[in-house]
């Protein structure tokens, strides 16, 4: 067996109530390491041959729950939540941190497959003895605050009465849907613990589609065994000691960026991305440390950076709302974008999208997207039922709530931005795909690229999970350093050294794992691979990749104000920078991988299908 791995994988069908276990090889954990990278490998070997066909939301989909060799040994313990991606009809790879993947490995499995569709609302629990499927029919449309509640109860007081000799039973780790995910919004997110979320790629639709109210796991085993036990202890000390003199993201996490990414780099989205710049003092670090943080250091398993703070309305309006700092993407998506300017109505919105399970960065995008058809008179008070006007915090409110259950124009925007511009645009006979800010269906991250100060021209671009700010790309070798092997391996990004971690995955599993060999022939084969089966698309939308691989049109409009007003993204310069990320990847001019590159990294079994692809 492999170091850093459990060994196995639990597999459930839920159409025909079985649950088993499934071993991998290790060449095949070797070159595609854990997460990210083996998801895309399973959903290949699964799915290749009818992916166009399969829908997202039906039964013929997977969704994975994986770890990586590194989860729960290197700092910053995270899980990687996986699919047929409901917005981009490709492979995302989302990741989430919480105790649930340490509790996973500490059972015995490095991951859960999941497919088939329950005939009625269940959740998973798993354990050292295997796995079980338990009613849910009293979790459903339940909130995020009630389900974690009532599975803590529930779980705890089920293994105590199994096995009373253990003692108390601390609870267990549960990722779950909300609302939106039981509804199936496409831009639902997997929770975990009370306010993260794998929000990218709508996998919370996925897990309602299946009827998956939950998975929960509580493990007693230990961690897996490393290949150099007293290599590992020493370059973890190490390690933990760099996260501890990072003082100012211990202190404010990504929370800070509320005002300074709009403030002083320009790039934060106001009013739908129509503008990233403000000089509004009302967001940032201060403005929800002394009010709202109920406790300043909130560490998930195995990290010292602390950068998740947990703040609490403790009067007014919204008394009694909890949710994370927010940090800075939940800022500015449900801050600025909305119009917002203050802590208390951001802190507000935070929560009710943890609650009801809705990406923050993926439905705030679609939110601010009506926002903006309403002041351009294109959506009506008649449309959606209510004004709804920039800054307004009670509007905004419904809407969301609108969204979770389908409601009236909240169907439309359920389906995310881009499916709603087109279907928007069908409806009321006015092409609105110009104020749909998404890259291959994907909200993007609250990033932009117009000042050159924060995101690379081609940082959504190129990339083969679209708009995902945390996976974006650069020269062809920044992706695969960072979010593809973070995301595979699978730990947190924030925490993630590079001037150790590869002597870490070393000491762990024993292979020769190199910065080198990463940047040039794993990562190139995750991507690739996520890059032909984005390109097979389907069922509902297929992407070109001449037209569709691009910024959104926005990006190139010159900002309106503040210290970069003018600027915009050079098209010719994206083009350019396009082509040589291409090549670096031996892609051709389209995106299209070359034979030769699928041959050099052991994906000739790609080559049917991509023949195809470049003839069309």
């Amino acid at each position: 067996m492999p170091r850093g791995y459990a060994g196995k994988l639990l597999e459930v069908d839920l159409s025909r109530e079985k649950i088993w276990e499934t071993t991998l090889e290790e060449r095949i954990l070797e070159a595609f390491f854990g997460g990210r990278g083996l998801a895309a490998k399973i959903l290949w070997d699964r799915l290749g041959d009818i992916w166009p066909q399969v829908d997202p939301l039906g039964p013929e989909n997977i969704f994975l729950a994986l770890t990586g060799p590194l989860t729960g040994l290197y700092p910053g313990t995270r899980i990687c939540c996986s699919g047929k991606s409901p917005l981009s009809n490709g492979v995302i790879g989302a990741t989430a941190s919480s105790e649930f993947a340490s509790e996973l490995k500490t059972a015995g499995y490095d991951g859960v497959i999941v497919s088939g569709r329950a005939s009625s609302p269940i959740y998973l629990l798993v354990t050292e003895d295997g796995g079980e499927i338990r009613g849910a029919d009293h979790l459903w449309g339940k909130t995020g605050e009630e389900t974690i509640r009532i599975l803590n109860r529930e779980i705890s007081e089920e293994l105590e009465r199994r096995r009373s000799n253990v003692g108390l039973y601390k609870e267990p780790g549960i990722i779950y849907i909300g609302p939106a995910g039981e509804n199936r919004i496409r831009t639902a997110a997997v929770m975990t613990k009370i306010c993260h979320a794998a929000g990218y790629g709508g996998y919370g639709a996925v897990m309602g589609s299946k009827n998956l109210k939950a998975i929960a796991v509580k493990g007693r085993g230990p961690l897996p065994e490393v290949e150099a036990p007293e290599t590992v202890r020493i370059l973890w000390r190490e390690i933990h000691s760099n996260l501890i003199s990072r003082e100012r993201f211990r202190r404010w996490g990504t929370g800070y960026g509320g005002y300074s990414v709009g403030a002083e780099t320009s790039s934060e989205p106001v009013l739908n991305w129509q503008s990233e710049w403000h000089d509004e003092r009302g967001l940032g670090g201060p403005r929800f440390e002394v009010p709202y943080w109920a406790k300043r250091y909130w560490s998930d398993f195995n990290c010292t950076l602390n950068c998740m703070k947990l703040s609490c309305i403790k009067a007014g309006r919204w008394k009694g709302d909890i949710t994370d700092a927010p940090d800075y993407e939940m800022q500015a998506y449900l801050g600025p974008n909305l119009g917002i300017f203050n802590a208390e109505d951001a802190t507000h919105l935070s929560a009710v999208f943890d609650n009801l399970g809705l990406s923050g960065i993926n439905s705030g995008n679609t939110m601010a997207f009506a926002a903006e058809l309403y002041q351009r008179g294109i959506l009506t008070k008649e449309d959606l039922g209510f004004e709804l006007r920039w800054g307004d915090a009670e509007a905004f409110t419904k809407l969301a709530l609108m969204i979770s259950k389908r409601e009236g124009i909240g169907d439309i925007l359920a389906e995310g931005t881009y499916r709603a511009a087109l279907k928007i645009s069908e409806l009321k006979g006015i092409d609105v795909t110009p104020y749909a800010v998404h890259v291959k269906g994907v909200e993007v991250g609250a990033h932009g690229t117009r000042s050159g100060r924060d995101m690379n021209p081609i940082g959504y671009a190129a990339s083969v999970q679209g708009g995902d700010h945390t996976s974006s790309t650069r020269d062809g070798y920044d992706d695969m350093r960072w979010s593809v092997f973070n995301d595979s391996a699978v730990v947190c990004g924030f925490c993630s050294y590079d001037r150790l971690i590869w002597d870490f995955a070393r000491a762990v599993t024993g292979w020769n794992i190199t910065r080198h060999r990463w940047c040039t022939e794993h990562g190139p084969r995750i991507v690739t691979l996520q890059q032909v089966l984005l390109l097979l698309g389907g069922p509902d939308i297929y992407w070109n990749p001449e037209k569709d691989f691009d910024n959104p049109p926005r990006f190139y409009e010159p900002l309106p104000e503040g210290p970069y007003k003018g600027k915009s993204t050079d098209r010719a310069a994206v083009e350019m920078m396009k082509r040589n990320y291409y090549k670096v990847l031996g892609w051709d001019d389209r995106g299209i991988p070359k034979r030769e590159m699928l041959e050099r990294l052991g994906l000739e079994y790609l080559e049917t299908t991509v023949s195809k692809l470049r003839k069309t």
